[in-house]
């Protein structure tokens, strides 16, 4: 059986995983209880920390979920947890540490995930601008395809696949980009990254952390 779901959403001021719209984060936190309850009504979640640049594990490429089972349900609960709690609106599981094909979203039309996910099909052109929570507090106008499509399992093993324009297929972008270690820096022509990188170890460098 394969569950099918297309969305077509016009981009608020959101950016990525990481937003500046408040009621994005609202709404997407008002579904919180109910997802979590259908998974694991009777276990507490736990909240992780998120890896930020330049964490190595961010550019490593995740293994394939091999098997289904409550353990994974689980981990896709906690990141949903741990989502809402950023806030963000998109999750990937090497942002928590965890070395797995394994994403979650919700723009603010309820939570979904993904489990080994495959991009099918990605069509047109959109400049939108775009931040991560893997690199707090910072934005850029990225350019992606407009839409796209991807498909891969639930946490019950079922076939199911996302797809739609502008936000909708900016966040599978972006998260799908995490399962191939790339960072949003990538996507950023060579001197906007060259001196994206220059501010952020000035700021290191102040905090005293290099």
């Amino acid at each position: 059986m394969l569950i099918s779901l297309s969305r077509d959403r016009v981009g608020r001021r959101v950016s990525g995983v990481g937003y500046r719209a408040s009621g994005i984060g609202h709404r997407a936190s008002s579904h919180r209880k109910g997802h979590c309850s259908a998974l694991f009504s009777t276990v507490a979640m736990a909240i992780f920390p998120i890896r930020t640049y330049p964490d190595p594990i961010l550019r490593m490429t995740p293994g394939p979920v091999a098997h289904i089972d409550d353990d994974v349900r689980r981990l896709v609960d906690d990141m949903f947890e741990t989502m809402y709690e950023a806030p963000g609106v998109g999750l990937a599981a090497p942002q928590v540490g965890i070395a797995l094909e394994v994403i979650v979203c919700d723009i603010g039309d309820g939570p979904f995930h993904l489990i080994n996910p495959v991009m099918e099909e990605t069509s047109g052109s959109w400049t939108y601008e775009e931040g991560c929570l893997s690199i707090p507090d910072r934005y850029w106008p990225i350019e992606r395809s407009a839409h796209a499509r991807v498909r891969g399992l639930d946490v019950e093993g079922r076939r199911v696949m996302y797809e739609g324009d502008e936000l909708m297929g900016r966040v599978l972008q972006h998260e799908m980009d995490h399962l191939e270690g790339t960072l949003l820096l990538k996507r950023l022509p060579r001197r906007a990254r060259k001196e994206a990188l220059r501010q952020m170890r000035q700021e290191e460098l102040a905090r005293g952390e290099l």
